[in-house]
């Protein structure tokens, strides 16, 4: 069996595949749309990269797959997603010759209703399984991505699956999930990328479900909330999205007067440095959001994808990493940054905001905003804490406190960009640099846990 490589977004929580077919070509599973380390790695390796597989229509990253083919890549993707692309369609129990190796697509309707799973042959022995969002470690992906009306059939029809389709194959096949830990497409499961059949039919508490009702029941208590722009992703990716090849966008230089009359025209200035330089000093209005792995997932929770964006950044901050978490969720309307970032704006004398940050314990009466998800908000609080999750603050024309609050989330980029919306309404919130441990600690409190 050939080797199989796994480059995983920590950001999204995603994991794809490059699998060396043995004969000098490579298939790619579920690529997202920055392409270039998977050309890196078949340069290295002498491998040309032959086909680019999709398991379903993907909710929460812009598939790579036109990228690859592009330059020479053939798509195999399920028939029942009716992409709108050159590719071969694929249904259940339809096989593809790779040259030596076979495909053989297993119908997992579920986490999407197309979706498939497929199983490598090496002759008439399986040698893995690409499972998509149907089997993850722990797990299985989420089933309320389409509409609040199929969300019950589909978890039925994915309990099915498993049981009929998935848990049948031999107890040692290796298990390749595209969704994990860390993604919104998933229900909560554990840290590792990669499992066995065997150790999930042997620890994972979904599959344990001893009916179709308990399964249900199991993986509805379980689904959190997910970002908006979940439900825009799966048409772009059945369109086909634009195609760059090797030369992304870059940022156009903006003057002061320019970024403002961007902003007076309608675009969202996001401030991507990190938090302490934010709390410094910034544009009144801008929006927080650290650029580290993360920032793609609260750049599609927080913002519409049609708004262009603007940015200021700090001079050693990666430009190409900042364009290509834009892009890997659909966000093509850059409108450019900060020239000389925040030197330039003071420089021109315009008007600065400031955001008090601190480590230090708040008076026992100030109101604490938390505003983690809610399921690491049950895990433990701090006593008296006001819950709000990130992706719903932007609702709240007022501070949900009734007050200027102390704004906390796990290390303080999260309640950053909270206190950078509260700002946006009038509040001057504080933000605390730690975690609810560390506030609870520094009060003399225990957390409360709601578990």
């Amino acid at each position: 069996m050939s080797l199989i490589t796994p480059f995983v977004d920590e950001g999204l929580g995603n994991s794809s595949y490059l699998v060396d077919l043995g004969d000098g070509r490579a298939l790619v599973v579920d690529p997202v749309r920055a392409v270039v380390p998977y050309l890196r790695f078949a340069e290295q390796h002498g491998l040309t990269l032959a086909y680019s597989l999709e398991t379903h229509l993907h909710a929460d990253f812009v598939s790579g797959s036109l990228e690859l083919a592009r330059l020479g890549a053939s798509i195999l993707a399920p028939r029942g997603g009716r992409a709108e692309f050159p590719h071969e369609p694929l249904d259940d129990g339809e096989e593809h010759d790779l040259g030596g190796l076979v495909l053989r697509g297993i119908g997992t309707s579920g986490h999407t209703p197309e979706h498939l799973s497929y199983l490598l042959l090496d002759g008439d022995k399986p040698a893995a399984l690409f499972s998509g969002g149907a089997l993850i470690v722990g797990s299985v992906a989420r089933t309320d991505l389409i509409s609040p009306e199929q969300t019950e059939p589909l978890a039925r029809a994915l309990f099915r699956a498993l049981r009929d389709r998935i848990l049948p194959l031999p107890d040692e096949l290796p298990v390749y999930p595209t969704h994990g830990t860390g993604s919104f497409c998933s229900a909560p499961g554990i840290g590792e990328r990669t499992t066995t059949i065997g150790r999930e039919r042997a620890s994972n508490p979904l599959l344990s479900a001893p009916d179709e009702d308990a399964f249900l029941r199991l993986l509805m208590s379980s689904l959190g909330t997910y970002p908006d722009y979940f439900l825009r992703l799966r048409d772009v990716n059945r369109r086909g999205p634009a195609v760059y090849g090797s030369q992304m966008p870059g940022l156009v230089q903006l003057t002061p007067e320019q970024l403002q009359a961007a902003v007076t025209a309608g675009a969202e200035l996001i401030d991507v440095r990190p938090i302490p330089q934010f709390a410094a000093g910034h544009v009144p209005g801008a929006l927080s959001i650290a650029l580290r792995p993360a920032f793609a997932s609260w750049l599609g929770w927080l913002v519409e994808t049609d708004r262009t964006l603007v940015f200021v950044a700090d001079a050693d901050q990666d430009r190409d990493e900042l364009v290509s978490q834009c892009l890997k969720i659909g966000y093509e309307h850059l409108g450019g940054e900060l020239a000389g970032g925040m030197e330039s704006w003071r420089a021109a004398g315009l008007p600065e905001g400031h955001t008090d940050l601190g480590a230090d314990a708040p008076a026992r009466q100030a109101p604490i905003l938390d505003v983690r998800q809610a399921n690491e908000y049950r895990g433990g609080h701090v006593p008296g804490a006001t819950h709000v999750e990130l992706g719903s603050l932007a609702d709240h024309a007022v501070s949900p406190t009734g007050a200027d609050p102390i704004v906390m989330c796990g290390h303080g980029e999260r309640a950053m960009t909270g206190a950078s919306l509260l700002e946006r309404a009038g509040a001057r919130p504080t933000v605390f640099l730690g975690g609810p441990a560390e506030l609870a600690r520094a009060r003399g409190e225990a957390l409360v846990s709601d578990a």
